[in-house]
């Protein structure tokens, strides 16, 4: 397919034979305490603060290397895309070729299956680390590929699995995302993972306690090579994200935003904008996958359940009208395991709130779909939105040179249910005003102003 490529035409951008460089006026507000004549009253006052944006226009050949490779999400997308730009590898408890894990999945038609499977019977993961202790036991079975070892251990295969790959494969750029099994949730204690000199240190102790998620996160860090997890275990403990900012090396996540979440954070932010007071929200799900048999544990189900419930938050704080401080509507998640149904999930939504004059109000969502043909291109915008990111330096009036974003990526956050913010930023959930986020970033780049909605020329 042919795409026509555009160019601005602008005294704030210019266009370089490796890099786009803009000028971009960043306008916000500012809330300031003032004491005046006696009494003191809010102050709103208008601040822009000019930004330098650089882009570097060299597209790379990308490696994207995933842990859970031979997994439904893995299987499906390698079946998907087959880019010249992109070469596929990864990591797996199972010695399943890809062709074979696709079989296994089930996820697509089996005269596609027929064609596809020449093409990724070559294709089979490298060793993965597995940890009995971090998921369900039914997993016991497929774990017949792994890394030996102690957990430092682990980290240098790691380490040397990527520099192989990048080497065989003459690839630019790597990119790490996790799709695989969702872990319990780490202790996060004081002396173990807190600080980067514990989590270094305890990994050396080989502690326990430190999960396969962050073993990977960790040998990412030290090659400064971008990792992202895609699902909702709190891979990223404090130790860890502290690494990552000391080493401006790229994380993100939590969990990928597919159906019933991303459902969520659209019709919980009109309810509570329309001034429709959400008192019990009730998420039910079904499904048959591998996901599904790991999340019928208690363990791994808490980690989903964290994710999934956080999504409303932000959105509940943002109307002080409407809820008193403390209050919070009843949320609660179920997810059941019924092999029958396949990847085919079924998620069933009741949404009750409070309208006017004491009334009630109730809604009922039914969403059937395939997990994985959600997940899959929810991996594909990942990893290449954060190969983009990594091309964008930028800096403020005053600072004397440019850097990159903060490595605790929010620009992914469009895309994950329980977005990974650096310490001391506001979560937003919101999903109008995550896509405007990533919108506005990219029309910095350029040197376009916000998109804002006004349409003035119309009226």
């Amino acid at each position: 397919m042919f795409v026509e490529s555009f160019k601005v035409e602008s005294p704030n951008v210019k266009y370089g034979d490796q890099e786009i460089h803009s000028i971009y006026n960043y306008e916000t507000t500012e809330l300031v305490h003032e004491s005046r004549n006696g009494s003191y009253a809010w102050i709103v006052k208008p601040k822009t603060v000019v930004y330098e944006f650089k882009t570097d226009t060299r597209v790379p050949k990308l490696g994207v290397m995933l842990v859970g490779w031979g997994g439904n999400n893995g299987s499906t997308l390698t079946a998907a895309v087959n880019p010249d730009e992109i070469v596929f590898g990864g990591w797996d408890i199972s010695n399943l070729n890809l062709a074979d894990s696709m079989t296994r999945a089930k996820v697509l038609d089996i005269d596609l299956q027929k064609q596809l499977r020449p093409y990724m019977e070559s294709m089979a993961p490298l060793p993965g680390i597995y940890d009995p202790d971090f998921i369900a036991a039914n997993q016991d079975s497929r774990a017949n590929n792994v890394i030996k070892g102690t957990k430092s251990e682990q980290v240098q295969q790691i380490i040397k699995d990527i520099r192989e790959f990048k080497e065989q494969n003459k690839v630019d750029k790597v990119v790490v995302l996790w799709t695989a099994n969702t872990e319990r949730f780490s202790n996060v204690m004081v002396g173990l993972n807190d600080t980067t000199e514990n989590l270094l240190a305890s990994l050396e102790k080989n502690e326990a306690e430190i999960a396969p998620s962050t073993l990977y996160a960790i040998a990412c860090v030290m090659e400064n090579i971008p990792f992202i997890n895609g699902s909702p275990q709190n891979t990223f403990v404090p130790g860890l994200i502290d690494f990552a900012i000391r080493r401006n090396s790229l994380i993100g996540g939590d969990d990928f935003k597919s159906g019933q979440t991303k459902m969520k954070s659209v019709l919980v932010d009109f309810l509570v904008g329309a001034g429709i007071k959400p008192t019990s929200i009730v998420s039910y799900n079904h499904l048959g996958n591998n996901d599904g048999m790991n999340l019928s544990a208690p363990q791994t189900f808490r980690s989903k359940e964290i994710s999934k419930s956080n999504v409303v938050d932000d959105m509940v704080a943002s109307n002080g009208i409407l809820y008193q401080p403390g209050e919070h509507p009843d949320h609660v998640i179920v997810i059941k395991y019924v092999p029958y149904v396949g990847d085919s999930k079924r998620a069933m939504d009741e949404y009750t709130s409070e309208i006017f004059m004491g009334g009630k109000s109730t809604i009922v969502l039914h969403n059937t779909c395939e997990d994985s043909l959600l997940a899959a291109p929810i991996i594909l915008d990942l990893v290449l939105l954060a190969e983009l990111s990594t091309r964008i330096q930028l800096k403020a009036e005053g600072e004397g040179k440019f850097h990159s974003f903060h490595p605790v990526a929010t620009i992914l956050s469009y895309l994950t249910k329980a977005p990974l913010v650096p310490p001391g930023t506001p979560v937003v959930n919101a999903l109008s005003k995550q896509r405007a986020m990533l919108e506005n970033i990219l029309r910095a780049c350029i040197g376009l102003a916000p998109e804002n909605n006004m349409i003035l020329e119309y009226k």
